[in-house]
């Protein structure tokens, strides 16, 4: 049976799915091919792995044409080779990270730029924050297995912290998170990506 093609390319900038209606498609299918932007196939991914079929559900990708999505099919090399099954960064509110997470102060009436807030964060045993920051940002490494990557900018201007690793915990005062471009539905407090070393998800190229 050919794969069922899920058509996501009217999502807006920022928009996420309706959990309902990838939930509709994605628990009747053995294969799948997702059109759309970045945050369509980790919508996917997310709801293949919540109900336990993540790793035998190939997953098939047609991203659109903007710029995280022509980044994230380079890393993934996607068109060349055979099946393959990758790992994937997660995080603890049931989510999963493909190309961008970013950590911001939640709320204020001051430029974005210059807000601060406070926060502490460890990517694996290293500390990357402890004090006023102005945002963390994280990235899946493609090159590398189980692996991401976080810079944490303190002020702007000023020189920014970088670590590579398993996992980045953070501990901080109300904050906004950003998953692939889709803001997070409430303020964190504490917050959780890492590379899940117990799951493989299966592309098709």
């Amino acid at each position: 049976m050919p794969a069922r093609q899920f058509d996501l390319r009217g999502l807006a900038p920022g928009q996420g799915p309706s959990r309902r209606h990838v939930a509709s498609v994605v628990d009747t299918v053995d294969e799948v091919v997702v059109q759309g932007p970045v945050q369509a196939l980790a919508a996917v991914l997310a709801r293949l792995w919540r109900t336990e079929r993540l790793p035998v559900v190939p997953v098939g990708w047609e991203p659109a044409d903007d710029a995280a999505s022509r980044g994230l099919a380079r890393a993934l090399a996607l068109g060349t080779g055979t099946t393959r099954d990758l790992p994937l960064v997660r995080d603890d509110h049931g989510g999963v990270l493909l190309a961008a997470g970013r950590v911001t102060p939640f709320g204020g009436s001051r430029r974005v730029l210059s807000r601060r807030f406070g926060a502490q964060a460890y990517c694996d045993d290293t500390r990357v924050a402890d004090g006023p920051i102005a945002r963390i940002d994280v990235r899946p490494d493609w090159t590398s297995v189980d692996r991401l990557s976080v810079a944490v900018v303190t002020a702007p201007l000023r020189p920014v912290a970088r670590a590579t690793g398993r996992a980045l915990q953070i501990a901080s005062e109300p904050a906004r998170v950003l998953r692939d471009g889709v803001p997070f539905d409430r303020a964190v407090t504490t917050w959780t990506w890492y590379a899940d070393d117990r799951v493989r998800w299966r592309l098709r190229p």
